[in-house]
């Protein structure tokens, strides 16, 4: 279990927050060249950099973004919910722990017995709401006043897109399609032990089954846990 005096949760997602709005303030000033890798290599970069804030809200619903401080971590998880497209931390809270009280059931909001196309569309039916496709809208409409169009399309509005398929494969679908044995006890799979890709892909969530095993491990500690 975290420790309360555990501060270093508190200071990855510092990292990741003071990165993410580093890079984007960057590449939404930078001349786009799309002859240029380095165009896409951005893109992905700050695709992973969404991803992380919306771990990091994630590790705040287990509360281990703050271990022992429920009004900061509970801070933290509002801040990175919010900043990756104005996502709701509250409302996030209890469908998350849905999921993990009724895995791959009826009652579990992340889970879909299609295929990944109906899967990710009712996973977006269940995140996305009205007021974030309109805060979305105003944003993108103000920043207009001030960055070229290409630079917020493709370093604002597409990572934030990309960042749903990589979470929604990596995390959900991958780890919970098909079926699964009797004995399975959370119903997931879990990626082959490869800490680099594991991290690359999705932050160490394709270790999955270690993270419905042990969800009280935060995100950067989840790869001890991987036997095989």
């Amino acid at each position: 279990m975290p420790k309360r005096n555990d501060y270093r949760g508190i200071v990855i997602a510092t990292v990741i927050v003071v990165c993410w709005f580093t890079l984007l303030v960057y590449l939404l000033h930078w001349s786009v060249y799309f002859t240029s890798p380095l165009t896409f290599l951005f893109v992905l970069l700050q695709t992973h950099l969404y991803t992380g804030l919306f771990i990091t809200a994630h590790d705040a619903m287990h509360g281990v973004a703050a271990p022992g401080k429920p009004k900061l971590n509970k801070t933290i998880g509002t801040v990175t919910a919010l900043l990756f497209a104005y996502n709701w931390y509250p409302r996030l809270l209890p469908r998350h722990h849905l999921h993990h009280q009724h895995v791959a059931t009826a009652d579990d909001p992340d889970y879909h017995g299609g295929g990944f196309w109906p899967w990710y569309l009712s996973f977006l039916k269940q995140y996305i709401t009205w007021w974030q496709i309109l805060l979305m809208a105003v944003t993108f409409n103000v920043l207009q006043l001030f960055f070229p169009l290409e630079n917020i399309i493709l370093f604002w509005m597409l990572p934030a897109i990309l960042a749903t398929f990589q979470l929604f494969y990596f995390g959900t679908y991958q780890p919970h399609k098909g079926e699964h044995l009797e004995n399975n006890l959370h119903k997931s799979t879990s990626q082959h032990k490869n800490h680099l890709w594991a991290f690359v892909s999705c932050y160490f969530f394709g270790y999955h089954f270690e993270h419905h095993d042990k969800p009280y491990l935060p995100w950067w500690q989840l790869y001890k846990t991987k036997e095989s």
